[in-house]
């Protein structure tokens, strides 16, 4: 058995929503329905998987902007971000407005993460880390034995997540990067919320953001 997923890029700021599902049971998670709801469906229905959560790692817009009629459409319930993170889906509608994105109505997850937390799905699972600093309650999911992260907008390729929006902050988001990614390995691939994959050791080595010196684990 072993942990799969599809990237599909949603939204105009190409949001990267995975589907991530259990290859032995066909359960799954959507990470991040930022919109296209259409779009993710149809693929959904294409990898016949029964997707039994919705996961969000923060509130921005492009990452949850299709979660409630996704949810509606495959009786998933909706999990995720921490609760730090509540004012941004609350505001919602103000965000797509000012951003030009489909009327998007305020909601609350079915359940709130927080560090420590497992999201099971067939024989698989994600664990959570609270990981603020983009956001305050941004959190990322990894599996340790897949060697596999969803990571939303806290790194990316070559770069890090913005830290000038509300309740953001830059030093606490090099910390949530330091002390909870790169503990995970370097092995540890990822997927960020925009962009191609990495992983967090040529990320150690590369990123100017946060390279640094530290024994290779």
């Amino acid at each position: 058995m072993s942990l799969q997923y599809q990237i599909i890029p949603v939204t105009p700021y190409e949001q990267n929503c995975s589907i991530v599902w259990c290859d032995e049971t066909m359960k799954g998670v959507v990470v991040d329905p930022g919109g296209d709801v259409q779009l993710l469906k149809q693929a959904i229905d294409a990898l016949n998987i029964d997707v039994v959560h919705m996961v969000l790692t923060h509130g921005h817009l492009d990452h949850v902007g299709g979660t409630e009629d996704l949810a509606a459409i495959t009786n998933a319930s909706i999990i995720g971000p921490h609760k730090e993170d509540n004012f941004w889906l609350q505001g919602l509608p103000n965000q797509s407005e000012r951003f030009g994105f489909p009327h998007t109505e305020a909601f609350e997850p079915n359940q709130w993460l927080n560090e420590g937390d497992v999201i099971e799905f067939g024989n698989q699972k994600l664990d959570v880390l609270h990981t603020p600093g983009h956001t305050p309650g941004h959190v990322v999911l990894f599996n340790q034995e897949a060697k596999m992260a969803f990571v939303g907008d806290v790194l990316f390729k070559g770069a890090i997540g913005r830290s000038d929006f509300p309740k953001g902050d830059f030093d606490t988001l090099i910390a949530s990067i330091k002390t909870k990614l790169w503990p995970l390995g370097n092995e540890m691939k990822f997927v960020p919320g925009h962009g191609p994959e990495s992983t967090f050791g040529h990320e150690r080595r590369t990123n100017p953001f946060v390279a640094d010196e530290m024994p290779f684990w």
